[in-house]
């Protein structure tokens, strides 16, 4: 990073955060140490911050400005709301990919973790995830419960096990204007030795999660650690479809020994430097978004904030031993509109990327993605027509041989599961009628985004 970045003069955006609206908890936890500022910060990128948080920056361009109170006056015409079709400002990447670099190796024993858990009403499940976090065999040091416009007992659940709370201000983006709030606070303070874990408030960590992530980020060599995870119980037949779906994900993640595309927001482990070189690249523009951690305008802030650290020139993983559970959709409608985001915001990224080093292999899945629903599309007008010719079905060879390569493969890829889940993959009936629920899905998201709907969330 360009050492005169760093006293150019220009801040990233920050929200005025007073520490008072930080709350302590009151349980055994209460006396957990705060992440020191650091007496010499050697990082790639150091973020200043403005001495007053109570305005931004005057010399801030006015697309990285914060939101006024009487914003919606100055909307573009045509707006409709808060979910009005998306219309980002044109952007082109300055370079198609930084040189693939590590980051600066550090000692484990050294390191600290920093924990934010985003929560919206989660009374439910917060205890649990909280558990989680304080029964690590490496713990984090400090852990941030960021309550988002909650009205039911999460804070005060939080409260009782003795992790701090923040309550949301003026929040107007979900999870990612959480996310940033805090981060806009913490994260200039941080250096080398630190770590951030971002975590969903209904997923459950292995026990090792955060040891074996440590010691991966402590070598320089990743931006980022993710986790392969399973559903955790609920949610009947679609719920047991997801755990099947999952159990899959799991094991082409161990298959490619940790490869994977997406740092997901149900838990990843972050160096503090990879978040601020991702600030800093976007207040220059070298990124998308303005200049915060996670960009507010897309669906999808997790996959957006994947790409932005791959063309960094860092790289991300998945360890086999990083391990979570996380909630499954409870009902088909849930579900269907959770994958609709992510398809949908996965093409809104890689829009907003462009054609790249990076986005290429991203690209090459939304095709045989498009080739997968033509397929399904042919092989049910040939079963139409036949019907209607015929008065009866009748599948040729080569669509035989596919249907049986489908079940195989969908018995196969279970296995961890057990045998019964295996019979219920080989039943193609079932498999397969989820599949053309998934690629249902897909077909609208690539149908939105070619009319430009208006996006839901």
């Amino acid at each position: 990073m360009d050492q005169n970045a760093q006293t150019a003069g220009t801040q990233p955006v920050a929200d005025s955060i007073p520490d008072a609206w930080f709350r302590p908890g009151s349980g055994a936890g209460a006396t957990r140490p705060a992440v020191p500022r650091l007496s010499e910060d050697t990082s790639t990128a150091v973020l200043t911050r403005p001495v007053g948080l109570d305005s931004p920056p005057a010399s801030l361009p006015e697309a990285e400005a914060p939101s006024a109170p009487n914003a919606a006056a100055a909307k573009p015409r045509g707006s409709r709301g808060k979910h009005a079709p998306r219309r980002a400002e044109p952007f082109r990447l300055r370079t198609k990919r930084r040189r693939r670099r590590s980051l600066p190796a550090v000692d484990v024993a050294e390191m600290r973790i920093t924990a934010l858990v985003p929560a919206h009403n989660e009374e439910d499940q917060i205890g649990d995830t909280i558990q989680s976090l304080l029964s690590q065999k490496r713990p984090p040091e400090r852990i941030i419960v960021i309550a988002d416009n909650c009205s039911d007992r999460t804070v005060e659940i939080a409260l009782g096990m003795g992790v701090e709370v923040y309550e949301t201000v003026d929040n107007k983006h979900k999870k990612a204007g959480g996310l940033n709030q805090v981060l806009d606070r913490i994260l200039p303070e941080l250096g080398p030795l630190d770590a951030i874990l971002v975590m969903d408030a209904d997923s459950t960590l292995g026990r090792e999660f955060l040891s074996h992530g440590l010691e991966r980020l402590a070598t320089g060599n990743w931006g980022g650690v993710g986790g392969t995870f399973t559903g955790k119980p609920g949610g009947g037949f679609v719920g047991m479809l997801q755990r099947n779906e999952y159990a899959r994900y799991v094991r082409d993640v161990q298959r490619l020994q940790g490869k994977a595309l997406v740092l997901t927001g149900t838990a990843t482990l972050f160096r503090a430097v990879a978040l601020q070189e991702v600030v800093e690249a976007r207040r220059t523009r070298e990124l998308p978004g303005s200049a915060q951690v996670y960009d507010t305008r897309v669906l999808t802030e997790d996959n957006e904030l994947t790409l932005a650290i791959l063309h960094l020139g860092l790289r991300i993983i998945c360890p086999p031993k990083c391990t979570l559970e996380t909630e499954v959709m409870l009902t088909w409608r849930d579900l269907f509109n959770q994958r609709l985001r992510w398809k949908r915001g996965a093409l809104e990224n890689l829009t907003d990327y462009g054609w790249t080093r990076v986005t290429r292999g991203y690209w090459g899945r939304q095709l045989l993605s498009l080739i997968g629903l033509l397929v399904i599309v042919i092989y049910l007008s040939s079963l139409a027509y036949s019907l209607i010719a015929t008065g009866h079905v009748t599948v040729q060879p080569v669509w035989m041989a596919v249907t049986a390569i489908f079940s195989l493969e969908r018995a196969v890829t279970v296995r961890s599961r057990g045998p019964l889940q295996m019979l219920l993959g080989a039943l193609i009936v079932v498999e397969m009628a989820f599949d053309l629920f998934l690629q249902a899905a897909q077909a609208k998201a690539f149908w939105d985004a070619v009319r430009n709907k208006e996006r839901k969330w």
